[in-house]
């Protein structure tokens, strides 16, 4: 079948998280991306563990249907090679630090001149301007800076950074939107513009409710575990046989909760009448629920809450989410043979079209599996001309 973005070529500079899992998404969606990588050492990420053999597993899950190249970008040929393929390029996507891409005469200003269609992505812990724009940024800085580790963890005395490098991977998801958008405009006008997304920029726009709640309170928002700031009962409940997550998000839900769980007397009582008065006293409804959930295992209230169509669930390990059913059937679970790994699996595309499905067709690329096909294919040079890029060290 068709898919989406088939029409799209994508020059990939990018390296280790947020600019690969944007890539990955776009080539999931059926865009060609080259990935331009360094000369024997390749993405930083191919020396990440776990490892299978000597292919990191870590590299191989987001650099799935991507193509790779090598080229050397301290060398005056192979920034040649690269502008030679610009006016092919659909769009160019990387997150080194601010300024670096220019200072190599890889920068949007220049690339432009040479292709004046071309989308040119950057992605960056602070972004390409501001005070911040030059520092080093990791996830765990960037998560702290932005504040998600302020309202995360069980008190303010333990601030906690989320399992997931969500820092990482919001800036890849904003930057594959930005460059989406960008197309669509391009479609329309012929012009071609620059997405410059910070990782910073990206933390603070999923705050969401905890910078309204500043504002309207004038109080910092602090952790407070597992249960919401705005509703009760929205938390994490001791049962029987484990944790056990409730959200009761209305009281017409309320009230079929109090009946379910044999309390029907708490719709009445003046404490948890409704939504904020729950809220205000969530210390004294907690045990209350805690001791009658305690009485049956998680498994049976599951059962019933579902039947009775109050929203519920398990704290699911990475164990009991990859054979989840529901995860399997939307195919959210893929397997991919490697040529030098074998089979790995990995999470598949969470975009489902009906008409132009992504899919994972393609393991990661081998370090510069795609040199010849690329440069001779694709660019046209001969093999004159790619032996002596290779022997001037281009790549």
């Amino acid at each position: 079948m068709k898919k989406a973005l088939e029409n799209i070529r994508i020059l990939d500079f990018t390296r280790v998280l947020a600019g690969p899992f944007c890539t990955m998404m776009l080539a999931d969606l059926g865009a060609e991306v080259i990935k331009v990588e360094r000369p024997q050492e390749g993405d930083d990420a191919r020396s990440f563990g776990p490892f299978v053999g000597k292919e990191s597993a870590y590299f191989m899950s987001i650099n799935r249907n991507k193509k790779s190249i090598c080229l050397n970008l301290k060398n005056r040929d192979a920034i040649a090679v690269i502008k030679r393929m610009i006016p092919k390029i659909d769009v160019v996507v990387e997150n080194f630090r601010p300024g670096v891409m220019d200072k190599l005469g890889l920068g949007y200003q220049e690339l432009r001149k040479l292709n004046p269609g071309l989308i040119y992505a950057t992605s960056s812990g602070f972004g390409s301007t501001g005070p911040y724009s030059q520092l080093p940024a990791y996830d765990l800085i960037l998560q702290g800076m932005g504040g998600i580790m302020s309202i995360t963890g069980e008190d303010a005395d333990h601030p906690i950074k989320v399992g997931s490098s969500i820092a990482d991977i919001f800036a890849g998801v904003f930057c594959a939107i930005g460059i989406l958008a960008a197309l669509n405009h391009r479609e329309k006008t012929g012009e071609g513009q620059m997405v410059d997304v910070s990782m910073l920029d990206c933390q603070v726009a999923i705050l969401e409710n905890a910078i309204s709640r500043y504002f309207v309170s004038g109080e910092n928002p602090v952790p407070i575990g597992n249960r919401h700031p705005s509703i009760a009962p929205f938390a994490t409940l001791h049962t029987a046989s484990g944790f056990l997550n409730i959200a009761v998000g209305n009281d017409s839900l309320w009230e079929k909760f109090c009946q379910l769980i044999g309390k029907p007397e708490l719709v009445k009582d003046p404490r948890f009448v409704d939504n904020d008065s729950r809220n205000r006293n969530w210390d004294s409804l907690k045990p209350i629920l805690e001791d009658v959930l305690r009485k049956e295992t998680k498994e049976n209230w599951i059962e019933r809450l579902q039947a009775a169509g109050v929203p519920c669930g398990p704290i699911n390990t990475i164990a009991d989410v990859v054979k989840d059913p529901q995860v399997l059937h939307r195919e959210m679970i893929v397997e991919i043979e490697h040529p030098v790994a074998g089979k790995l699996k990995m999470p598949g595309c969470p975009i489902k079209l009906s008409e132009t499905p992504a899919s994972v067709e393609k393991p990661s690329p081998t370090l510069g599996q795609h040199q010849e096909e690329i440069l001779c294919g694709f660019l046209g040079l001969d093999r004159e001309e790619f032996e002596r890029l290779q022997n001037s060290g281009a790549f």
